[in-house]
């Protein structure tokens, strides 16, 4: 179940493909699996990466993991099929469900902390477990509200899907921020209860804070404390890749690449007060 190492990557979206494609230092590129068609072929600026020897990852959004209904076959199957064609090392997907009941939500939504819960995830997860040719890694997402009467926090939830399942996990260090933040907890915490040790890759993202609440927007600039945050995350560990994440609002290419090279800079701080620490 290991995953190969990755190291600093971009998601990929064609309005940056341009800048994508000039990256020297790339070292792995996450494609969001429903925008491709599984019969192929791959739009050609994926497919050059691909021949570069890039490492390409389907990164899901549709197959509602955390829902009462069955994950669709057909998604599962799409997702395996997009898995084979990128020759992917790994696929993800989310903590959440996105239909209930034939509704489309059209969106992430958080799921009930409860044992209840805990078993309609873990039970998806194996199913789709089954049908994929690759590991899957878990996602835990954002949400500005959670439900009431939750029987255990983010942190052991997530910790007890990852051990039920054997899946990996796909730490969004973006999603932890804004969480912590809002919800009011310890991230630090969180790091210390998870397993770091089945980390498949790290998320980065920007976001912004509106009337006291922050928004993990994907369309903003990588705030400090999300980059302090994974500091953090590489003094406990080294977590095979580290992936930018933007979806909208694209800013001129040398603020991308400048923030780029701020998450390899948080990375080399973290990096080094483990091995400072490791060395007594």
């Amino acid at each position: 179940m290991k995953v190969p190492s990755l190291g600093v990557g971009i998601g990929w979206r064609a309005q940056i493909a341009d800048l994508i494609a000039g990256m020297d230092a790339l070292g792995f590129v996450e494609v969001v699996a429903e925008s491709l068609t599984a019969a192929g072929p791959l739009p050609r600026p994926l497919a050059r990466l691909k021949a570069r020897g890039i490492r390409l990852i389907p990164h899901g959004l549709r197959l509602s993991l955390g829902g009462a209904d069955r994950p669709d076959p057909r998604r599962i199957s799409h997702l395996a099929d997009v898995a084979d064609q990128l020759a992917a090392p790994v696929v993800s997907e989310h903590v959440a469900f996105v239909r209930a009941g034939g509704a489309e939500a059209g969106h992430l939504m958080p799921v009930p902390r409860t044992r209840e819960a805990l078993k309609v995830v873990a039970e998806n997860v194996r199913l789709a477990q089954e049908q994929l040719p690759v590991p899957l890694a878990l996602e835990h997402i954002a949400a500005l509200v959670e439900w009431p009467e939750a029987e255990m926090d983010e942190a052991a939830f997530l910790a007890e899907i990852l051990d039920r399942t054997g899946a990996l996990l796909l730490l969004d260090v973006a999603n932890l921020y804004a969480n912590a933040r809002n919800h009011r907890y310890d991230p630090l915490g969180f790091l210390d209860r998870v397993p770091l040790e089945r980390i498949a890759y790290v998320h980065v993202a920007g976001g912004v804070e509106r009337d006291g609440v922050y928004h993990d927007t994907h369309t903003h600039a990588v705030v400090p404390g999300v980059l302090k945050l994974l500091e953090e995350l590489c003094a406990r560990t080294s977590p095979p890749g580290v992936l930018l994440e933007r979806d909208d609002q694209f800013p001129p290419d040398r603020e991308i690449e400048a923030e780029l090279k701020q998450i390899r800079a948080a990375m080399d701080r973290g990096t080094y007060r483990r091995v400072a620490a490791d060395d007594g």
